[in-house]
């Protein structure tokens, strides 16, 4: 049936000519055998570019009646340990499905004028942003830094960025999902309208449903964004000042907040440079206190501004007074809104230039708890990772009262804890920086010291081997209900296999009768 299934759909035409799937048998070197992670290739057996959901449907029932095969959606290829791979499967080019005139705006009847973005699941937020802004001057309120990123991928994550402390992460911004099951159906799911689905799927890490569309939110979209920068020596008062920032009411709060660490010297990439903006901004290390440790901490906020608005031009300021960085490592740009979200594009740029982009990125995401955030910096930020990681160490807190315990995604206690995103850009080897073996040993190191020191932390794009590990990192209640949901919405596992975390089964077990 499969190779039925496989035969009619290579000779198709092009999902844009003729609305027709198209199975692409010859993967050698194909994309869908790697990711942006580049620590994992593995073949599939075919890549089916749906041009429909009924497409994707059609993908997994034919899976289901073919021994051993499964079925994994890649959007934009940025997994960084094959978690959207599926060897010896299938896998679903989401990017196929994500065409321009699928983005649809909806206004439902008596919803006093909410807005919202029907989309693709496997549309780039830059696509979103792009097509809200220009169309109709909205734009969703989360959002992730680096916008390549496709609305299905995130939305089987979390999705986070500086919006998320004060607007929720992005799988607290959608309000109705359509997902192809593990049994390929096609389900419309919403916090009203099976709703165990809905929140099953929402940082469900691909193991319930294929998201083929998403309605999200829509909000008027800012002009500018009033964006700025200052400096901290000590990491007690920038933790200090950046929850306090977080905790404030809305009307007296930023609309974007972030942090890194850096290199306390000139080193281009890890150190001083990456901290100035605009470009051409200098960072005077002389205004640095006596006794400046190897480490330094760059706060980063952003205030946004309204059309027809009139905000006090030195409002941002006022708010900022009271802080206790250093004074005169202070740095700001005022620039429009689209160009602020934009702005990672401008790295990606020089890392395709100096080829850093098609190196390994070894990349380790953790949620590390408030409480235990201060003994994470002098163990590993301080110890470990005191010479930099050649790429941004993100370190910014967020408020668990933002997140609806009711999805799948897995969290610190505590209402306050910690992005740490190390975000490794590897120079090439031998000759500009350590092996990726040496730096993946160093990850590991990192995730031991956690457990070891018995910080409350979780990963964040968890990539494990073992059931104890998973048990462990959703804890028991949450684990149980984790699996209870695979078996419900999945049952024989065919879909995200890259992930690890339940195996393919052959057949529905039975229900035993007593």
């Amino acid at each position: 049936m499969m190779l039925a299934y496989m035969d009619r759909a290579a000779s198709a035409a092009e999902p844009e000519d003729a609305g027709e799937p198209v199975v692409a048998e010859d993967v050698a070197g194909c994309a869908a055998a790697r990711d942006f992670g580049g620590l994992v290739s593995v073949r599939p057996a075919a890549v089916v570019r749906p041009a429909s959901a009924d497409d994707v449907a059609n993908a997994i029932r034919a899976a289901a009646l073919t021994a051993h095969l499964t079925v994994a959606a890649r959007g934009n290829g940025h997994s960084v340990a094959g978690q959207a791979m599926a060897e010896g499967g299938l896998v679903l080019d989401m990017r196929a499905l994500a065409v321009p005139r699928r983005m649809q705006l909806v206004r439902p009847p008596g919803g006093g004028g909410a807005a919202f973005a029907d989309v693709p699941g496997g549309a780039l937020w830059e696509e979103v942003l792009h097509w809200g802004v220009k169309n109709h001057g909205l734009a969703p309120a989360s959002w992730t830094d680096y916008l390549r990123l496709t609305v299905g991928g995130t939305l089987s994550n979390g999705g986070v960025s500086g919006q998320s402390f004060r607007y929720g992460p992005q799988v607290s911004n959608v309000a109705e999902l359509e997902v192809i099951t593990g049994d390929g159906e096609c389900r419309v799911c919403s916090p009203s309208s099976q709703s165990d689905l809905f929140f099953a799927v929402l940082g469900g890490l691909g193991q319930f449903g294929v998201i083929t569309r998403a309605r999200i939110p829509l909000h008027q979209a800012p002009q500018t964004v009033k964006w700025r920068r200052v400096v901290y020596a000590s990491f007690a008062d920038y933790t200090a000042d950046a929850e306090w920032l977080v905790t404030r009411t809305p009307d007296a709060a930023f609309d974007y907040l972030e942090g890194f660490a850096f290199v306390n010297s000139d080193d281009p990439v890890n150190g001083w440079p990456s901290v100035p903006i605009p470009g051409g901004a200098r960072f005077d290390p002389s205004l640095l206190p006596a006794g400046a440790g190897p480490v330094l901490y760059c706060l980063e906020v952003a205030l946004y501004q309204y059309p027809h608005q009139h905000r006090p031009d030195d409002e941002d300021k006022g708010m900022m007074e009271t802080l206790k960085y250093v004074r005169g490592l202070e740095f700001a740009a005022d620039i429009g809104y689209v160009e602020f979200l934009s702005r990672v594009n401008r790295a990606e740029e020089e890392a395709r230039r100096n080829g850093s982009w098609a190196a390994p990125h070894p990349w380790l995401n953790l949620f590390v708890s408030a409480r235990d955030i201060a003994d994470f910096d002098r163990a590993v930020l301080k110890g470990m990772l005191a010479d930099g990681i050649d790429g941004p160490m993100l370190v910014y807190p967020m408020l668990k009262s933002k997140w609806d315990p009711k999805t799948s995604v897995a969290l610190p206690e505590g209402e306050i804890f910690y992005l740490v995103a190390l975000l490794r850009f590897c120079r090439p080897y031998p000759g500009g920086g350590p092996a990726v073996d040496d730096l993946v040993a160093q990850n590991n190191a990192i995730l031991d010291a956690c457990g070891s020191n018995g910080y409350d932390f979780k990963a964040y794009f968890p990539h494990y081997r073992a059931e104890s590990d998973w048990a462990r990192h959703f804890g028991a209640a949450k684990w149980k209900l984790f699996a209870d949901r695979k078996a419900r919405y999945d049952p024989l596992a065919i879909l995200a296999p890259g992930q690890k975390i339940f195996p393919r089964a052959l057949s529905v077990a039975a229900p035993v009768i007593v």
